[in-house]
């Protein structure tokens, strides 16, 4: 397809789209040297280790089913990053919470994911500051993939 037949805003998308993907190799190398897929990261994002989510509300987060929930929060188990909770009361629910171990991973992921590509940060303060403004117009709240920590 020709420039002239795509909008700005889908080149605008196919470059940021491809620079997302170009600089995935050093995202998944860090997920790589602790044993984890894209999807364990994805499932600790949800995760914290106070409050516990239900097994239900995490299918629903991940739009899966329930059974496919079920194994994921396996893995999380095996790798020792999760637990299961009993709910007092109601001893029939289970609620999923990070364990320590699975916050500091969280935590450590997060401090890598953060850090900028080098692509990025050897940009210039006015194209930082241009950047910064059209996509706080994007994301007018800071979205935290893993909430709970502040910087």
């Amino acid at each position: 397809m020709s420039d002239m037949k795509i909008s700005r805003a889908e080149r605008v998308w196919r470059l940021l789209f491809d620079f997302l993907i170009r600089t995935a190799p050093a995202r998944n190398e860090s997920l790589g040297r602790r044993g984890l897929t894209p999807n364990d990261a994805r499932a600790l994002v949800l995760l914290d280790g106070d409050e516990g989510r239900s097994m239900r509300s995490l299918a629903e987060a991940w739009r899966c089913d329930p059974s496919n929930a079920t194994w994921i929060v396996d893995r999380l188990e095996t790798l020792g990053l999760a637990e299961r909770r009993s709910v007092a009361h109601d001893r029939r629910v289970k609620l999923v919470a990070l364990t320590p171990h699975g916050s500091a991973v969280k935590a450590e992921l997060e401090d890598e994911y953060y850090r900028p590509p080098a692509e990025l940060a050897a940009l210039g303060r006015g194209d930082l500051e241009d950047l910064l403004r059209i996509f706080g117009k994007l994301a007018p709240e800071p979205a935290r993939h893993f909430r709970g920590r502040k910087r």
